[in-house]
């Protein structure tokens, strides 16, 4: 009976202790799912679907499909910029490449307005000037205060931004709420460092980010002239 008594016990304990990890996992599930849900409310920027992971997209009809995932706050990003978005950019405005850009938020708040504002300025047709000058006056230290409305207002005005559409877009945060879309869709496939690149689909190596002829070779190599 002492035995039997004493078995009863352990097993309830077991029984405790599997409850309480199973209620551990759920509880982490359900908070990955809401990490990942997107915001079917947040407003888009113009040239903006859910097929292509919610990035700002350009010539869709290319043949040759190209996501780059990158914070603004992020010294890999500029520096991968600083070798490649001559390059880049050419590509894009002769039409050559599909280029989707998706501006990730995770390190921080400066994070999330710089994307922001970058998804207003391509409301106005100036993403890619844009894009380049938010990386030429990166702050040395994330969230520091390098960024904040009225700078990122004027930065706009500095790459030919006349439109007083921007200065309200960035002023009333029109797409912080897309922001988390990306980071949803970019969470769902795995995506998580920045700079990250993928030639239809598929990743690049990070060797070749900072190496511009193997950078080139492998676009080439994918069919683009």
């Amino acid at each position: 009976m002492a035995e039997k008594k004493k078995n009863g016990k352990d097993t309830g304990t077991r029984n405790l202790v599997i409850g309480m990890i199973l209620l551990v996992v759920l509880v982490g599930a359900g908070s990955a799912l809401a990490k990942n849900r997107v915001n079917t409310h947040a407003t888009m920027p113009s040239s903006v679907s859910s097929a292509d992971g919610y990035g700002i997209s350009f010539n869709p009809k290319a043949t040759v499909k190209v996501d780059f995932y990158e914070d603004f706050q992020c010294p890999n990003c500029r520096n991968f910029e600083a070798v490649n978005s001559a390059y880049i950019n050419r590509l894009v405005t002769s039409g050559k490449i599909h280029a989707v850009f998706h501006p990730m938020s995770f390190i921080g708040p400066e994070s999330i307005a710089t994307a922001a504002a970058s998804a207003c300025a391509a409301d106005q047709g100036k993403f890619l000037e844009y894009h380049t000058a938010l990386y030429e006056n990166q702050g040395t230290a994330e969230n520091s205060g390098t960024w904040n409305n009225q700078k990122l207002i004027l930065l706009g005005h500095t790459v030919g931004i006349k439109s007083t559409k921007f200065d309200a877009c960035v002023n009333n945060g029109n797409y912080v709420k897309w922001t988390s879309n990306i980071e949803a869709d970019a969470s769902s496939k795995n995506i998580n460092s920045t700079p990250t690149v993928l030639i239809n689909g598929k990743v690049i190596p990070p060797s070749a980010y900072l190496d511009q002829t193997a950078f080139s070779a492998l676009f080439t190599a994918a069919g683009v002239k």
